[in-house]
């Protein structure tokens, strides 16, 4: 398995005190503009920094389109040919087909399922989000991904300060300083930038404990909604997820890749409350029953609990993940194979 090599970060620093925006302001007399309190690092200690150069996966038209997705409203008939026979239905519900052609105001879903084209809604806004290959000797809480198109504060705690460089989501930021105000930690992603744990999902690997048995793992934090995967002790890639919502949890401890398809139908839920069906789900690796990493067509949440219990991916880092995989167990699938690649799932925070 190839990786980037890079330079490490080198005197980052990670503050960590508490600070009353108040007391920052007590010295400012009536009248007067303040100036923002030295917090964290100075540009001019921040630019003598040496910064990794951290390579992120570049997303491919031909894995991100190769298939013609579609949402299908309402209660569908599906025929054996246009105007054919009826030889199944599809309950309503948050339901996606994949198109293989069309005809006279018929749509084939599968090598003789056809459904009326009228049936047809929208295609889905596929995420361009890639992950990164972890450079050699990077520092952990280094780097994070913005979830939300934000202006940093230039004093924890404070507003956005519009006259900052807005950041748009999924935008990777350096992590120089944290600092905790009012019980919510704040990280350092310039000179005067700030911005509140809520904005961000960070980068944070975690040790091989000796439960996790196999040398290529996988951890998912639930708190960040982040993946990790290592080659032995060292981090190799990490990126966003979507686990479950609260109602479809995702459950923490210690499981393993058992089983895995380039592409899967998934369907679950209740008709009429929460059913779904979703063909062709890609580069799926079951590990906790009906749950698996894969990749996610659907929509673009990455960074915040979206599924019924899955862990979604973009498709390109589902599709990286999937072919890492492939390389150790020596195939593109698998049944039922025993003792694949460790995945363990924890949370190291409380998820709001």
């Amino acid at each position: 398995m190839q990786r980037v090599t890079a330079l490490s970060f080198i005197g980052l620093l990670l503050l960590v005190c508490s600070w009353s925006l108040t007391s920052a302001q007590d010295d400012c007399a009536a009248g007067e503009t303040c100036q923002p309190a030295q917090f964290g690092l100075s540009e001019a200690e921040i630019a003598v920094l040496s910064i990794a150069e951290i390579e992120s996966l570049r997303p491919s038209n031909d894995i991100l389109f190769d298939r013609s997705y579609r949402r299908v409203d309402g209660l569908i008939d599906i025929y054996d040919a246009p105007n054919g026979n009826i030889i199944s239905t599809l309950d309503a519900g948050y339901n996606f087909i994949t198109v293989r052609t069309s005809q006279d105001g018929w749509t084939e879903i599968n090598p003789g399922e056809w459904i009326q084209s009228s049936f047809l809604a929208g295609g889905p806004t596929i995420s361009r989000f890639a992950g990164i290959l972890v450079p050699e000797g990077m520092q952990a809480n280094s780097i994070a991904w913005t979830l939300i198109n934000v202006y940093p504060s230039r004093i924890p705690g404070e507003q956005p300060y519009m006259s900052n460089s807005l950041l748009y989501r999924y935008t990777q930021v350096n992590i120089y300083a944290s600092i905790e105000v009012n019980g919510w930690t704040w990280y350092q992603v310039g000179p005067e930038q700030w911005l509140q744990q809520t904005h961000v999902a960070k980068y944070a690997p975690i040790e091989k404990s000796v439960e996790i048995d196999t040398e290529n793992w996988i951890s998912i934090d639930l708190y960040e909604q982040t993946a990790v995967a290592y080659e032995g002790e060292t981090p190799v890639f990490a990126t966003l997820i979507a686990a479950g919502l609260d109602q479809w949890p995702t459950h923490e401890g210690l499981y393993h890749i058992y089983f895995r398809r380039q592409r899967h139908t998934m369907n679950g839920g209740r008709a009429g409350y929460d059913s779904y069906y979703l063909e062709e789900v890609p580069w799926t690796m079951f590990f906790d029953e009906g749950r698996a990493l894969h990749g996610a067509y659907w929509h673009d949440e990455f960074g915040y609990r979206h599924s019924h219990g899955c862990i979604n991916l973009s498709l390109t880092d589902a599709h990286w993940l999937y072919r890492w995989v492939s390389e150790e167990m020596g195939s593109n699938a698998s049944a039922d194979i025993e003792n694949g690649p460790a995945v363990y799932i924890y949370s190291s925070g409380e998820y709001q």
